[in-house]
């Protein structure tokens, strides 16, 4: 509709009849044609004999607009004095005295902000458009408003003016609502469900101090599937992982919920980090042939002083020393879980007493309008002036990400620290090792090397006999059924103490039940009765590890 040319041809405009007229009896001339090819609309006879019906030509403005189901006003002058208001405007906000300025008058447009729209419409000349807005009548509109005005003989703008014409919306905007309401129901459930199923408190082993943070996606954006854990894996060993599953909304979340359950179940199992992943690979395919996920798995072990991880497809850890240099642990990285058809690899990095490591996923560092090393990189120089507590250095990397409440992505974050320790806290966390090269004195010399060490850890007698029996009966046990080296260790740390007991031979003890006429076989048992937990895992290049541990007087284990 040209409604420019429709309010120039509304009266109180000078020459409006004269040229209605004109194209009227135009029009209705016998046998003329419009152009040149198709006959002009007319009036005509309808086929019952009804009067006829005039062509639209025929039709004053005024008729025209006070026929639109539309609201339409027509104002004039910098003080946009109201020329004309239809029908449907007078329904909507009520009859309106003309020539009256329209910020006197028109209360509705100057409560929804539409008088410096008009100005701008009068100075640029063009069309300007306000959506779907709630007027006082509790409806929605969307306002268009276009210049209009007579034309003088030379072209110029005679009694420049802008017609208003405002589009009820109502039922499209209460749909848009309905649709934006379920979308942040699903939302929530997402969310509830993706923070239902990580941890909800943290594992605090003795020797790592540890925080976490998770920030779902900002509220256009559907949560995704990142997720983290910590597992005590015993020995004084700590399993850390962090993943992020492709995809977002409810899928994501529940594909997230049970690789983490798999996670802590292949954890159980005490293998190398390649081997949990090898074994994620595949279960990450039957749950969904079309879904992916990246991951890290790694394992500290506070003996050797470093961070065994072994990477599917995911980012690289970042390992930040006590001087602050920070080091990149890229290699080794395989494919995301569930593609299948690779075979991962573990590697390791330095993570000694003073260091601080930092797992991650992309949302952190990763922008559109950034190259993804870039993100990384500036993530290790955030990395290399963070100091404080874990969770200190967790918001402090957030922060100096740029990540906002509206953030397009979700973040998860997992910071664990190393303490160097000194003073009385380094008392509390001692090592002690024997090596043993076999024979009928081993035995009687790791009882002695055990009650020696023990006692000078001031140990009560409970304690210390316990201890001083279990480490007697791994040694045994390692004697009879191991291979040489054999190597007994113990560790106190603030709240236990371990005992454990490496040999060259892969065979993995089991607990089991003995006859009364056996000789053997209770070793085990008597192990896993006076403890507070034991277990065994294969070690790097062949042999196995056995240990248990003992709960310190007062302490939780």
């Amino acid at each position: 509709m040209n409604f420019t040319r429709w309010s120039a041809r509304l009266p109180g405009i000078p020459g409006t009849q004269r040229r209605a007229a004109a194209r009227t009896t135009l029009a209705t001339a016998p046998g003329r044609r419009a152009d040149g090819s198709v006959p002009a609309a007319r009036a005509g006879q309808g086929a019952d004999g009804a009067p006829p019906v005039p062509a639209v030509d025929e039709l004053p403005a005024r008729e025209v607009l006070d026929r639109v189901p539309a609201l339409v006003a027509l104002v004039h002058g910098p003080d946009h004095r109201i020329a004309y208001v239809n029908g449907a405007y007078t329904s909507a906000f009520g009859a309106r005295t003309l020539g009256e300025p329209a910020r006197e008058a028109l209360p509705e447009l100057r409560e929804l902000g539409l008088l410096p729209l008009l100005d701008q419409v009068l100075r640029s000349g063009r069309p300007r458009t306000l959506k779907s807005r709630r007027a006082t009548d509790g409806r929605c509109y969307t306002f268009t408003c276009t210049p209009a005005g007579g034309a003088a003989g030379d072209g110029r703008a005679t009694n420049p003016g802008v017609l208003v014409f405002a589009a009820d919306v109502t039922d499209h905007a209460e749909a848009a609502e309905r649709l934006r309401a379920s979308e942040r129901r699903q939302r929530e459930t997402a969310v509830t469900l993706q923070r239902s199923l990580l941890p909800q408190v943290l594992e605090q082993p003795d020797d790592l101090r540890i925080a976490a943070t998770y920030q779902p996606g900002g509220t256009e954006a559907a949560v995704g599937g990142d997720w983290y854990d910590v597992i005590t894996l015993g020995g004084g060993r700590t399993a850390l992982v962090i993943g992020d599953v492709m995809g977002r909304g409810v899928r994501a979340a529940a594909v997230m919920g049970q690789l983490r359950t798999a996670v802590r179940a292949y954890a159980r199992m005490d293998l190398p980090p390649h081997e949990i992943l090898q074994l994620l690979d595949g279960l990450a395919a039957e749950i969904d042939a079309n879904q992916i996920a990246t991951c890290v798995y790694a394992v500290h072990d506070p003996n050797e002083g470093r961070l065994v991880y072994s990477s599917a497809g995911h980012l690289p850890i970042l390992v930040r020393d006590e001087s602050g240099v920070v080091v990149r642990a890229d290699e080794p990285t395989g494919p995301p879980l569930g593609t299948g058809g690779w075979l991962h690899a573990s590697g390791s990095v330095p993570l000694g007493p003073g260091s601080t490591a930092v797992l991650y996923t992309d949302g952190l560092v990763e922008r559109r309008d950034q190259d993804l090393d870039e993100g990384i990189a500036a993530l290790e120089r955030a990395l290399s002036g963070a100091t404080g507590a874990p969770q200190v250095i967790c918001d402090r990397l957030v922060r100096s990400a740029g990540v906002q409440a509206d953030h397009d992505d979700d973040v998860a974050v997992l910071v664990l620290q190393h303490p160097a320790r000194t003073g009385p806290d380094g008392e509390l966390f001692r090592n002690a090792a024997l090596e043993l090269l076999g024979g009928v004195e081993a035995a009687p010399r790791a009882r002695a090397f055990a009650s020696g060490v023990l006692t000078s850890w001031r140990f009560p007698p409970d304690l210390h006999d316990a201890g001083v029996l279990a480490a007697s009966e791994l040694v045994a046990n390692s004697l009879q059924h191991g291979t040489p080296p054999m190597r007994l260790r113990l560790r106190r740390t603030d709240r236990r103490l371990i005992v454990e007991v490496t040999d060259g031979d892969d065979h993995l003890p089991r607990r089991r039940r003995a006859e009364p006429v056996d000789e053997s076989g209770r070793g085990i048992a008597i192990v896993a009765t006076i403890a507070s937990s034991w277990g065994s895992r294969r070690t790097p290049g062949g042999g196995k590890a056995v240990w248990c541990e003992f709960a310190l007087p007062g302490r939780q284990p």
